[in-house]
Order: structure tokens, then sequence, then C-alpha cells
């Protein structure tokens, strides 16, 4: 008789032991040689495949695990992915390019060219636009991955033709580029512009969705020799793909034909965005008109009815109110804010006509210019097609950047003489700016970045130029340094008169107690007004200048003394704070503590680096002075 296991005892049979490998990471994730063995394909297609389907390297909690016990280096991707790329038809294509170079490099090996010939032309090549329609099911998609397809596209235009691109090509992202130009030319959409080292930053608001996109000046490109194009043209491929289909739908919304007609004699000419010929989509119009008018005619309920009763009550109380306030005479205000905003939806620069000179950069203001609803024309060496000559009367602003005006513009019409900047600066804050600090040879403001928004910067203790202040904020900038000094001043002052009796310090302080307009001014030395309230103050009471002058400087010492105290009380204060942030951090996770750590790090960094600006911005300022 043999004994019998326990009950508690669980014993395992060989056949339901779980293999090595076949569950958790292991099973989730596979390397990258797996998966070429996998897709039977090699790497250069298998990056191909990666950037067209959006499939990028994974990074698990466990490499160790993720690679079977195995250590080495190695790029891990879903398993799930990879097992989705062995239905793509794309893959299928490129395994069917690869028997036809074979077979092509055989017929041109036997010098049999009419085979040859035949295997070329009966070659077709494989489309991904099925890839766009699955990466971007929503238009609003395809709209937020603008960024990189516009400033790529751009880059492409703009670099000479080479072994690795082909003169194709760059026409063909000149043209997208163009194109998407004419839109947001014609759509008004242009938000901001910014002239930084890198080039010229735009952004548009495009159904909703803000895009910006970066455009490298027109220098001549240096190409590195380290650039792999092969990955940056299959980029290319998917982004030339991506923009065909959003254009068509752009262009269809705005009532234009897509794609624009070129005009090639005035390309030629360079004639640049007026080289396109833009049709209005006439039959989309009539479509939209009978639908309207089949809506209209159709037949009237009694719903319908009881509304249109209801809007004819409410119009005519609204009548009756409007007469009742004419009687009044009340006046409506006018607020600013709103013709801004109807200034900018028509175009800022409507009723201007600019000419370029031909120092200036033509493409850049041109389009600027046209994207506000100015007119443009330009020098005859920039290109051909300007609507204007030099000498136009009809011509508002000339756009020059000559350190002094030339002779030959003395017999011009009246008009406005700018820098370049003056335009972009009056993009950038809705609103036309003074002329007069953008004039020829003048030192121009400085050009701030508007993608930064200074209430998120103020909010969290950065440093804010001078030039992005409100104009009130700026004046108490500008007397920064000049307090330091008054109190480096004030301090021997209160050396020289600490040895006044306690008995004349306190009276002087029950007589600044009854002048509030004293009191006011010493806390705002910088307040003219309230300096001249003080001054009344001291007439009305008959005091004397001198007496005035004494009392002004005792209040001003005395304020600076309250707010110094004020500040050690804080310093104070700043211990115990330190002792509950400690205790607080003890009772936080290791996770956490490292993640306070990175955040506590970054905000004094962010004050310290305030802090060397400030510093900086005082000493320009002293030695101005």
């Amino acid at each position: 008789m043999g004994r019998t296991a326990p009950a508690h005892i669980k014993t395992v049979r060989p056949g339901l032991k779980k293999k090595k490998g076949t569950t958790g990471a292991a099973r989730n994730y596979v390397t990258r040689n797996q998966a070429l063995k996998k897709l039977q394909c090699t790497l250069s297609d298998f990056r191909r495949l990666c950037i067209l389907k959006g499939i990028y390297p994974r990074e698990p909690k466990s490499r160790k695990k993720a690679n079977r016990g195995s250590t080495a280096a190695a790029s891990f991707y879903y398993s799930k992915d990879i097992a989705y790329l062995l239905h793509e038809p794309v893959l299928q294509k490129l395994r069917e390019h690869k028997a036809f170079a074979k077979k092509l490099s055989r017929a041109l090996g036997r010098k049999e060219d009419g085979l040859a010939k035949n295997l070329d032309s009966a070659h077709e090549g494989y489309r991904i636009d099925h890839i766009i329609k699955e990466r971007y099911p929503v238009f609003t998609d395809a709209i937020r991955d603008l960024d990189d397809a516009l400033s790529l596209i751009i880059l492409f235009a703009n670099l000479p033709s080479t072994n690795h691109v082909s003169p194709k090509v760059i026409a063909n992202c000149a043209r997208l580029a163009s194109e998407w130009q004419i839109y947001v030319m014609k759509s008004r959409s242009l938000k901001h512009v910014f002239l930084s080292i890198k080039g010229i930053y735009y952004q548009a608001e495009v159904e909703g969705q803000r895009v910006t996109w970066l455009v490298p000046y027109a220098f001549t490109q240096t190409i590195p020799a380290d650039v792999d194009f092969r990955i940056m043209l299959t980029f290319l491929e998917l982004y030339q793909t991506l923009l065909g289909f959003v254009f068509y739908r752009l262009f269809q919304n705005i009532n234009l034909i897509y794609p624009p007609k070129l005009d090639f004699n005035m390309d030629e000419a360079g004639a640049g965005l007026n080289a396109l010929i833009l049709e209005s989509n006439q039959k989309a119009l009539v479509a939209d008109q009978t639908d309207t008018n089949e809506a209209n005619t159709g037949r009237q309920t009694a719903k319908n009815v009881r509304n249109e009763i209801k809007s004819l009550i409410s119009a005519q109380a609204d009548a009756q109110d409007e007469e009742e306030d004419n009687e009044q005479g009340e006046q409506m205000e006018v607020d600013p804010v709103a013709e801004t905003n109807d200034q900018v939806e028509e175009g800022l620069f409507k009723p201007y006509a600019f000419f370029l000179s031909r120092e200036v950069t033509r493409p850049m203001l041109e389009f600027v210019i046209k994207c506000s609803g100015g007119e443009v024309g330009w020098d005859p060496i920039l290109g051909a097609g300007s609507p204007y000559l030099e000498s136009d009367p009809r011509i508002t602003h000339h756009v020059i950047d000559r350190p002094q005006l030339p002779a030959t513009t003395a017999g011009l019409p009246q008009r406005a003489f700018v820098q370049p900047q003056w335009v972009v600066d009056c993009i950038n804050k809705s609103t036309l700016l003074p002329t007069e600090e953008y004039g020829p040879g003048k030192t121009l403001p400085p050009h701030l970045s508007p993608f930064v928004d200074d209430e998120e910067v103020r909010r969290q203790g950065g440093y804010l130029p001078q030039a992005s202040l409100p104009s009130a904020a700026q004046g108490s900038a500008q007397t920064a340094g000049v307090d330091d000094e008054e109190e480096g001043s004030g301090e021997e002052d209160e050396d020289e008169e600490a040895v006044e009796e306690p008995a004349v310090v306190n009276k002087a302080k029950s007589e600044a107690t009854c002048r509030p307009a004293l009191l006011a001014a010493a806390s705002n030395a910088d307040d003219e007004d309230l300096l001249h309230a003080a001054e009344i103050e001291a007439e009305e009471l008959g005091i004397s200048h001198d007496q005035f002058q004494k009392d002004l400087k005792r209040a001003s010492k005395e304020a600076r003394k309250s707010k110094k105290s004020t500040l050690d009380k804080k310093a104070q204060a700043e211990p115990k704070d330190d002792d509950n942030s400690k205790m607080a951090e003890m009772l936080l996770s290791s996770k956490q503590r490292k993640l306070y750590t990175k955040m506590s790090y970054t905000k004094h960094q962010r004050a310290e680096e305030k802090r060397r600006l400030e510093t900086k911005k005082n000493n320009l300022m002293k030695k101005q002075k």
C-alpha cells in the first residue's frame, strides 16, 4: 500500500507545465531580429513599413524578461504591431518589387533593352492611400499632424538637387508649399510670425487647430554628408500623400478647385505665388444654393409658424426697448476689443498698399502682408507680376531695410517708410503699431516670441522682458535700478540722521500720520501725481518747500524701514516652511520624492535665471544713465 499525498499539497502534472518565454513580457514584445524573421523582409523594408504605419520601438519594464533572460542590447516592438504588419499590402508590393529588380537587372545584364523597357513600363508602384485613412480616421487628426509635414516639405523645397534628391521631388515639394501658402492667404488664418536664428516660424489656425511650421531663410544650403536621406525620403513620401488629402479638403471648404493650375511663363519670370491660377468651384456654390432654395420652398409646418410668430414678437419687443433707450438719450460705448477683432477678421492691412524695396525678402513679406488683406508691389528686380510701381500714389507703406533713405525717394508721394520688423510686429500684436520706432536706420524694439504665454511665465515665477510688460509695469521696471541706488544712499542717510532725538522722530511720525498724501508719495516715490498731491497738501497746511522736502525724505526712510522689516519677517518664517516641506517630503514615496526633487530643481533654476537677467538689466540701465 503506497502513501497518498496530503490534500493540502498540490501536484503539478508534467503536461500542464508552462513553457518558458510563452507568457508575460516575452510574449508581448519581440526584438527587431525576430520581427525581420517573421516578416521575411530586409531591414530597409522594415524601417520603411514602420515609418509608414507609425510603428516605433517600445521600452518594456524589464528588458531581461522581454528578451527571455538575455541582457544583450536590442530594440523591442509590440508583438501585435508586428502581427499587424503581416497583412499589410505594401509588404506584398515590396516583395514584388524585389522580384522585379532581379528580372530587370538580369535583362540589363543580357543587354535585352526591349525586355527591360517592357518590364519597367509594366511595373506598378505601391500606394499608401489606405495608410493615410487608417492613421487619420478624423480630419482633425490630420490637421494636428501638419506641423512636421509642412516643415519637412518646405525644407526639401529649399534644397538643391543631388544624387539622393531628384529635381522632380523638389519641384513637387515646392508646389505643395505654394499651395499651403495660397490657402493660408485666402482663409486669412495666419496668427503669429517669429523671426528666429533657425528660420521663420509661422502659426495659423486651421479648422480650430493651431498649425506651426518652420521656413528656412533663402540662403545656399550645405547638405551634411552624414544625413540618411533614405529615412527622410520615406517620411517625405508619407507627408506628400497626407498633404494631398488635406489640401483637397481645405480648398473645397473655401470653394476653390484643387490643385490650382500653374502659369509656367509667370513661374519662369519669378512671379512666385502669383503664378498659381485659382479657380472658384462654381458647382459647389450652385449645389449649395439649390439645396437652400429647396429647403426654403418646403412645406411650412405648424411648429415653424409658431416659431416665426415668437421671433416676430421678440423682435417687436427689442424695437420698443431701443426706442426707450433713444428717448432717454443713452449713448452706446464702443468696445475697442470688438473693433480690433473685426479688423483682424477683415484683414489688418486691408486698406493699405505696400511696396517692397529690392533689399528686403519678398517671399516672406508678400505672404505675410497678403495674409492680412494688404496689397503688395515690389521692385522689378525681385520678379515679375508687381501690380504697383515705386512711384504709384496709392502706396501707403514703403518697406525698406537701409540705414538711411536713398535720394531717389525724395520725389515719391507721401508714404510711411518702415523696416520689415514693423509688418511682423503688427501681426503679432493684432494692431497697427506706430511707425516712428521702425523708421530707416533706427534701433528696432526687441522682437519677442509670440508663442510665449506671459501669464503662464509670470505664474511660474519666470522672467518677463520689459517689452512684453504693460505700460504701467514697464514704468515700475524702469525704476527698479533707481530704487536700488536710492536704498544704498538711504543707508548712509540713516547713519547721519541716527543722532536725531526720539521726540523729534515721534513728532514727525505723528505729522506724517495726519498727512495721507505725504505717506502715499513716500511709498511710491516714482509717481509724479502723488508727489504733486503731497505738495498741494503741504501748501494748504502752510508748510514751506524746504520743510516739505525734509518731511518727504523722512517719510521715505520710514517706508523703506517698514518694507525691510516685512521682508525680515518673511525670511524668519521661511525656516518653518522649510521644516514643513522636509517633513512632507519624508512622507512621499521614492518615485514621488524623485519627481519632487526634479520639480524643485527646475523651480530654483528658473528663479536663479530670473535674478541673473534682472541684475543684468539693472546694470545696463545704470550705464545708460
